[in-house]
């Protein structure tokens, strides 16, 4: 018998070796009830694992081995990763090695003294084999802890990695439902089965941030977003109003804020469904408000906190057939949800509740479940969660934003334009209105239609640099301008002239506001996308104007362009013509002048006014935009309105860069059975002539009853001229919609209405065609002026007994 301390040591462990069930069993308990946690993960902590370190430790020590050259079981280091994949902390699997340490050392110490009673020798073998098993300890804890960080590393990175690439996937467009669709194609692609996202209702519809006011107890919501690993080529869930129980982990990741992680409680795994209902998602609770089944995981607190320091909170167990999964639903397969059968239902074991909160208002929840990955959440998947959530919601209020901006920009826009032309007999016209996709919808491109006296009607195309809500409310300005510039008659060189003043004045007050702005506070880190174009404000403000007059009764047409793109002429015969306009300075340079041109277009001329993003392109030039303009307005449509279908179609991509403005326009002619003349002389007598004129033309006109309204009016507007004008003096009745009377003199004195005093002899002739009238004013030339009024029917009724004789 060997005397030695390893002979001693040797035979301990041989005698041992039989009984290694017992010791391995022994171990297991211990461990068990010292570190339960670590058998919640049966991959990672199985009796097998135990047996392994037992049988290796007890057979080295059996043959005299060096602790140095025992080897670890090779599937230590697997099991070690599987460990901190599960994010069970290093110190925990440390701790582990040494209970096991202990418990096999005991074993070995008791038996010593009952193999001899050599003290020294028991001594000695006592202190051969804690060096042993220590020497074996530490060896095996170095390697783990190796293995435990090369995966807690490799977790990290793929955790950075998956932020990264959900940065770039996340977020692509200022789409709300895009947005968050993408998250959950995201999130199901990489770590879950089932992805649910849905919006606070407030965060949807209303134009104000949410309010980080406590949530009601079962805020409404709404589905905009599902994946299933299972169906990844589903339709995304209808937006349907829902609300969750107030006590489910969703409405409590509402009202906290904070993620929680759940699973359900051991075999009693609730099913979900293969359709969900929009009315739940994959941590519902029991349809009754309930928590069935779900076993709180972390406490509700942070993320990456070690699990052994995580409180469970059992919240109950779901009966069996109920539903402790999507939407409080019914168990079983093929239960009708929204009229629709559902699929087969799945267990889910592991379910992931994370709030999506930006800029400290809660816009929704997201929950990611897991039923067909065996692995549960765990600490490392709520942190990504969170991470890639965070993102999410950040770019869902960035489209949250944009889209109400955008809305606002859009109606702005929408209200400054006409939505319908005005009645008049000059044109028949035809318009579209485009705005940019790749600038935030709006812009500064308008468009008009103004009748003007004497039947004739102007023609605005114009376009304000930039896009946007400044743009827009630029435009509106502008266009509130050129009508009331055009209500006073102004030709169209003047009209520029004075619309070049107004832009010049605009563009001082924006350079003064905006130095007012640089003094101001400056915007907040959570300050969120502003309105397209808002920065803009404070840019230099230009413009480029196309204003056209045509006059339907001597067929002509003056045009005058500030920087504007060439209008367009098609003659009857389908030739196409680019008038030559002098091209006058854009809008804003001021102290250059502007020319107008005169042309004459025969009676169902087209004219097409136009801005430069209908001719302008990144893959052309604005030639071959004129060319492919010209081949589209030669070929012949039906209508005004196939125009400009095809022009639109012809010259346009699916995304113009640009706004676009398009107003076409085909002229009509008043004929000479429309129209009458007389030439007057400057003589008192002159003004019964001109009476008598009157009356026999309305006589032929069959508009007998305007005859004692229209005699008055051209009375007092010949005596005017007669007495305060310079010969020659022409009347000019026009029968369109309305009966139109102009008296017309060389001379510049300009009349205005005047209230006359009791004792006056003049002043009352204006005042009577003013209360005569439905509109009358006064239109200067480069030689003379032209008074006009219109009339209409009701105009019989200031004197109804008069106009019946």
């Amino acid at each position: 018998m060997d005397s030695t301390a390893g002979g001693l040591v040797s035979r301990v462990a041989r005698e041992l070796v039989p009984r290694a069930d017992e010791l391995t069993a022994e171990v297991e308990r211990c461990l068990r009830r010292e570190m339960p946690e670590l058998w919640e993960h049966p991959d990672a902590m199985a009796s097998k694992n135990v047996a392994e370190h037992v049988v290796g430790v007890l057979s080295a020590l059996q043959y005299g081995v060096d602790p140095g050259s025992i080897e670890v079981p090779s599937a230590e280091l697997a099991r070690v990763r599987r460990l901190a994949r599960h994010g069970i902390p290093v110190s925990a699997v440390l701790r582990a090695f040494r209970l096991g340490q202990g418990v096999v050392l005991d074993r070995l110490l008791e038996e010593m003294p009952r193999r001899t009673d050599d003290a020294p020798l028991v001594s000695e073998a006592a202190r051969r084999l804690i060096r042993a098993a220590t020497g074996y300890v530490d060896r095996t804890s170095e390697q783990g802890v190796v293995a435990y960080e090369e995966e807690r590393d490799r977790r990290l990175r793929w955790r950075l990695s998956m932020v990264n690439e959900a940065s770039m996937r996340i977020g692509t467009t200022l789409d709300i439902v895009r947005t968050t669709q993408e998250l959950a194609d995201f999130a199901a692609e990489h770590f879950a089965d089932l992805v649910t996202v849905d919006l606070l209702d407030s965060a949807l519809n209303s134009h104000a941030t949410p309010p980080d006011d406590p949530l009601p107890a079962s805020p409404v919501l709404h589905r905009v977003a599902q994946r299933s690993a299972a169906h990844p080529g589903r339709a995304p869930a209808r937006r349907q109003p829902h609300t969750f129980p107030p006590d489910s982990p969703p409405s409590r990741a509402l009202t906290t804020g904070r993620p929680t992680r759940h699973r359900l409680d051991g075999g009693r795994r609730g099913p979900h469904w293969a359709s969900e209902s929009p009315a739940g998602g994959c941590a519902g609770g029991d349809g009754r408000g309930g928590r069935g089944g779900w076993i709180e995981e972390g406490g509700g607190g942070r993320a990456g906190s070690p699990a052994s320091a995580a409180s469970a909170e059992i919240a109950g167990r779901a009966d069996d057939g109920a539903d402790a999964g999507v939407g409080g639903g019914g168990a079983g397969g093929g239960r009708a949800v929204n009229g629709g059968r559902v699929g087969r239902a799945r267990p889910v074991h592991s379910t992931l509740v994370v709030p999506l909160r930006a800029r400290g208002a809660t816009l929704g929840v997201a929950q990611f479940c897991r039923d067909r990955t065996p692995d549960a959440f765990d600490d490392e998947d709520l942190l990504l969660a969170q991470e890639i959530a965070a993102r999410a919601a950040v770019a869902v209020d960035n489209a949250r934003r944009y889209t109400h901006a955008r809305a606002t920009a859009l109606t702005l826009q929408r209200s400054l334009l006409p939505r319908r032309t005005p009645r008049q007999s000059a044109v028949d016209v035809a318009f579209r209105y485009l705005p940019a996709d790749a600038q935030g919808g709006v812009g500064g491109d308008w468009y008009d239609v103004i009748p003007l006296s004497g039947a004739r009607v102007a023609l605005v195309v114009g376009d304000v640099v930039g896009h946007g809500v400044h743009a827009a409310a630029t435009m509106g300005r502008l266009r509130t301008a050129v009508r009331t510039l055009a209500d006073i008659d102004l030709p169209p060189d003047e009209l520029l002239t004075h619309l070049d003043d107004v832009v010049i004045r605009l563009a001082a007050e924006v350079e003064e506001s905006g130095a007012d702005d640089e003094a101001g506070a400056v915007p907040g880190p959570d300050a969120g996308p502003s309105a397209p174009g808002a920065a803009e404000g404070a840019g230099d403000i230009g413009a480029t104007c196309l204003y056209a007059v045509y006059d339907p009764v001597s067929r002509r047409c003056a045009l005058a362009r500030a920087g504007h793109v060439l209008p367009a002429v098609v003659t009857r015969d389908g030739t196409v013509d680019f008038l030559e306009l002098p091209p006058g300075p854009p809008l804003g340079l001021g102290g250059l002048p502007f020319e107008a041109v005169e042309f004459e277009l025969p009676e169902g001329s087209l004219l097409a006014l136009y801005t430069d993003g209908l001719i302008e392109a990144r893959d052309h030039d604005i030639g071959a935009g004129l060319a492919r303009l010209r081949d589209a307005l030669a070929r012949p449509a039906p209508t005004l309105e196939a125009t400009c279908d095809a022009v639109l179609e012809a010259l346009l991509p699916a995304r113009p860069p640009d706004d676009v403005a398009l107003l076409l326009a085909r002229t009509r002619a008043l004929g000479a059975g429309q129209v009458a003349t007389w030439e007057l002389e400057a003589d008192p007598a002159a003004v019964a002539r001109a009476r008598a004129y009157v009356t026999r033309q309305l006589s032929d006109w069959g508009l007998e009853e305007l005859e004692f309204t229209a005699e008055l009016v051209v009375s007092e507007l010949v005596t005017n001229a007669i007495r305060y004008g310079r010969p020659p003096v022409r009347l000019r009745l026009i029968h369109d919609r309305t009966l139109m009377c102009e008296v017309s003199d060389s001379g510049g004195t300009t009349p205005h209405l005047r209230r006359a005093r009791v004792f006056d002899e003049g002043g009352r002739g204006l005042l009577l065609v003013a209360q005569l009238a439905d509109h009358w004013g006064t239109r200067r030339a480069r030689h003379g002026k032209t008074v006009w009024a219109e009339l209409n029917d009701s105009a019989t009724a200031a004197f109804p007994a008069q106009a019946a004789l």
